[in-house]
């Protein structure tokens, strides 16, 4: 399987996720969105296993690989994350976000040769970065959350359950996270000879992991909960800044983590 592929795959995963995230608004529909929303996940991974498949290595070089993860793992916690607290927005959203991605790769195709750089040719390559891209997917829907709940806050309402749907996308979304980061340690330590060099993306992604870590900090003592909900878009705005930002800086130029 090759990236000319993609669009096989793609649009009928689009059209499945786009019908769940209208029908899910229909109670009467519900459980048909649910389907449609499994059969595109379905359909997207699908092309993910073949696609490792055809290039004999796992697609998370480039940027376009890991947006087809990015489309599978956010569409994928969308759904969990519905099936556990019952929000028709979260499960939308997260449909409507995995299209933007699945859109971008089909405007942007990358195809790239079978061989790795011997630096990403290790064990750890696969569960870290597979790892930070379940991060990111659970923490941008927690920011969705976020920005749900300054709305309700600024008509001086509370939703109790819409904080506790924020706190534990955090807190396993900062999980992984930092079990990323631990991980990418290791795989330094191995390939170059030391865990942590204060690269561009370490520090930035050093100071966004102690953003989250305040956020949690803010919610075990739950004062100012209007300033704690925008803790949320701020952090999630230094998280793509260096997931893709850093690379455009001229300081990341040479830098180990831009191939």
């Amino acid at each position: 399987m090759t990236w000319s592929s993609f669009i096989w795959f793609a649009l009928p995963a689009m059209l499945l996720w786009g019908g769940a995230g209208t029908l899910i608004y229909k109670p009467a529909a519900r459980r048909a969105a649910e389907w449609l929303m499994l059969l595109g996940i379905a359909v997207f991974a699908a092309f993910i296993v073949a696609l490792w498949v055809g290039l004999e290595r796992p697609p998370l070089r480039t940027m376009g690989e890991t947006r087809l993860w990015y489309s599978f793992f956010l569409a994928l916690v969308g759904y969990v994350t519905y099936k556990h607290w019952k929000y028709p927005w979260l499960l939308s959203f997260s449909a409507l976000v995995a299209i933007v991605f699945g859109v971008i790769n089909l405007l942007k195709p990358e195809i790239h040769s079978k061989s790795l750089m011997p630096a990403l040719q290790s064990y750890w390559f696969v569960p870290h970065v597979t790892v930070y891209i379940l991060s990111y997917a659970m923490l941008g829907a927690a920011t969705i959350a976020a920005l749900l709940q300054i709305r309700k806050l600024g008509r001086s309402v509370s939703d109790p359950k819409l904080f506790g749907l924020m706190d534990n996308l955090v807190y396993a979304g900062f999980g992984f996270l930092m079990l990323g980061m631990l991980m990418g340690c290791f795989w330094a330590k191995a390939a170059w000879g030391h865990y942590w060099s204060w690269d561009p993306k370490e520090t930035w992604a050093f100071v966004t992991a102690g953003v989250y870590l305040a956020y949690i900090h803010m919610r075990l003592r739950p004062v100012h909960p209007r300033l704690t909900a925008w803790v949320l878009p701020v952090a999630f705005i230094l998280l793509l800044i260096t997931w893709v930002g850093v690379n455009y800086l001229p300081s990341a130029q040479g830098s180990i983590h831009v191939y």
